[in-house]
Order: C-alpha cells, then sequence, then structure tokens
C-alpha cells in the first residue's frame, strides 16, 4: 500500500520472486516499478526485520565456536544464525544475500 495517498497494489508472484520471504505486514521501504499504473517488479530494504519462530536451543559453552544453526522465521523462509539467537528473537536478515545481519 502507498502510504502517501493508501493506494492498494496486488503484485504477480513473478514480480515479487525471492522476495516474498522477506514481506511483513507494516513493512516500509519498498519501492514498486511500475508500467502503465501496474506493477511489474518490487525493490526491497537492505535488510529487514524478522522473529525466529524455531531454532535449536543455546547449548552451554558453546559461545566460543562460530557454527551456525538453522532458524525458522515468522514468514517461513529458513536461515542459519548464531548460536546464541534463540526462539522468540527479532533478527535482521539481509535481503541481498538472505543472511543473518544483526538483532533487531
Amino acid at each position: 500500500m502507498e502510504i502517501e495517498d493508501y493506494t492498494k497494489y496486488t503484485l504477480d508472484a513473478n514480480a515479487v520472486g525471492d522476495a516474498a520471504g522477506y514481506i511483513t505486514e507494516g513493512l516500509e521501504g519498498c519501492y514498486l516499478q511500475l508500467i502503465d499504473d501496474a506493477p511489474v517488479a518490487v525493490q526491497m530494504p537492505q535488510t529487514v526485520t524478522l522473529e525466529v519462530v524455531e531454532t535449536a536451543p543455546e547449548l552451554k559453552g558453546a559461545t566460543a565456536t562460530k557454527r551456525p544453526k538453522p532458524a525458522k522465521l515468522n514468514t517461513g523462509i529458513e536461515i542459519l544464525v548464531p548460536e546464541y539467537i534463540s526462539t522468540g528473537e527479532k533478527i535482521l536478515v539481509s535481503t541481498t544475500t538472505g543472511e543473518f545481519s544483526g538483532r533487531a
């Protein structure tokens, strides 16, 4: 939805592509490419804030290692996160690489 005039746009799955895994309710900073008032592409912000909904618990004494572990996010995508990240935390994810960028 356009913030200035509240115009709603419906995007084709081909126009969204891999960015679908980063789109959440209330996401700001996206730009649409329009041709004849029809959206054809979307540009995402550099990072988005997503919530970890499922990941393995942290192992005691494992903080000295830099082994990543898989984590499922609230949009359904799965990425690798550091061992100190736990379920319920909000993290920053790079939309260009799809990798963990830090805690939100």
